[in-house]
């Protein structure tokens, strides 16, 4: 699933994902992406840390609490590189970190770690 506000950046990230054979939920702020992972399984959630309704950190915390027999990994995804925002990421449940603008091939590499290649 790709959680992420703007939709443009959203696209972009759909659309790599699928040009690597998988498909792909969106979530356009965290309480949607709550309500996703509740109903759906999911193999993995790349999460914008800057979202409205709820935040992604607010929203990976609560996916983790209702998800804890299927540990499904999370990427936080921000244009926020510091070093406080990626400790604070990782200690409230995130997998790995990922800086935008996005670089593709680093997409690609982060998801074929977590997922077999779909192609």
């Amino acid at each position: 699933m790709v959680v992420e506000d703007y939709d443009d950046t959203r696209i972009l990230l759909k659309k790599g994902l699928e040009g690597l054979g998988y498909s792909v939920l969106e979530a356009s702020n965290g309480q949607e992406a709550v309500d996703i992972a509740a109903r759906e399984h999911l193999d993995l959630i790349l999460m914008d840390l800057d979202l409205p309704i709820i935040d992604g950190i607010v929203a990976t915390q609560r996916i983790r609490q209702q998800t804890e027999r299927h540990h499904v990994p999370i990427v936080a995804v921000t244009a926020y590189p510091m070093s406080y925002t990626r400790v604070k990421a990782f200690a409230e449940g995130c997998d790995e970190y990922l800086s935008k603008p996005i670089d593709m091939s680093e997409l690609a590499r982060l998801v074929n770690h977590y997922l077999k290649p779909a192609i």
